[in-house]
């Protein structure tokens, strides 16, 4: 099984993130919860623009996938599950659980760090949400997240079947939860207890920051609730909510490539610097 994970994975992976991409894209145009401020020819090829040079440059700095890290970690018997007996089933279950947990704290760390919010602003100054939101982190931060996961793997010590699951599933709850799609309300109802929904993780981009300061998780939705985190509904609905980050209303700067890119860089918004004591005071006040 190993040999063939090592073989296949980068291929099976990439064969998901394009069918789950394109059945996202073809929903949202089907069934749109909200209506676009800009159009999908920019929106998209710029931020999948940003997924190509991502790859490029994790291919580049970091040849090592996370796949290739558990090869190393079974070869040299390193971490949990390399020392203790469990049931390979079992293993994977764990490993996704533990993996999204240690995801949603990430997330939440991105948010609360100044230097830390600075990268991760770019994922949120996007003033529509879409599935290819899901896909837009600036290349640090993904750098950042690479090298977490690898600690993860070497101190946990999962499958490799277990991690290329993992990255499959982080990736299609990523574009299924930032999709603008309207999903029923019954099914989103009966989702929302397990899964991260568009319309729960949709709150978590609100312009506004006690709504976007909740709803970090992914694809559990149990870890905003288990650490109080959770906002059930925007105060202004997902219709009248403004999506995006105080301050950051230039497409140039929001939507084109280059000016993504820069935002980590540019000079703070007053606005800005309000947000972020404000955020600090928030996380203290519910320390």
């Amino acid at each position: 099984m190993n040999e063939w994970v090592m073989a296949n994975e980068a291929w099976v992976r990439s064969t998901c993130f394009f069918s789950i991409l394109v059945v996202m894209m073809l929903w949202e145009a089907a069934k749109p919860k909200r209506k676009r401020l800009h159009s999908r020819l920019l929106r998209w090829s710029n931020n999948l623009g940003l997924v190509f040079l991502n790859s490029f440059l994790i291919r580049l700095i970091l040849p090592l996938a996370t796949i290739g890290v558990a090869q190393f970690a079974q070869q040299h018997e390193l971490g949990l599950f390399n020392q203790i007996h469990i049931h390979p089933a079992i293993v994977i279950v764990l490993t996704i659980v533990l993996f999204d947990m240690a995801i949603y704290w990430q997330h939440r760390l991105f948010h609360v760090v100044p230097v830390l919010w600075r990268l991760h602003k770019m994922h949120h100054v996007d003033q529509d949400i879409d599935v290819t939101t899901g896909s837009r982190f600036h290349p640090i931060e993904i750098i950042l997240s690479l090298l977490i996961k690898f600690a993860l793997v070497l101190l946990l010590g999962p499958s490799l079947l277990a991690v290329m699951l993992f990255e499959i599933i982080l990736n299609g709850t990523a574009m299924f939860n930032h999709a603008n799609v309207a999903l029923p309300k019954k099914l989103d109802g009966f989702l929302r207890p397990w899964l991260v929904t568009p319309d729960m993780h949709r709150v978590h981009h609100s312009s506004v920051l006690a709504e976007s300061n909740s709803n970090y998780g992914f694809n559990l939705s149990v870890w905003d609730r288990l650490f109080k985190s959770y906002v059930a509904q925007p105060s202004k609905g997902h219709d009248g909510m403004e999506i995006g980050v105080r301050g950051y209303t230039d497409s140039k700067q929001t939507q084109m490539l280059l000016g993504m890119l820069w935002v980590p860089f540019a000079k703070v918004l007053p606005d800005q610097k309000v947000v972020n004591v404000e955020l600090i005071n928030q996380t203290e006040d519910k320390g």
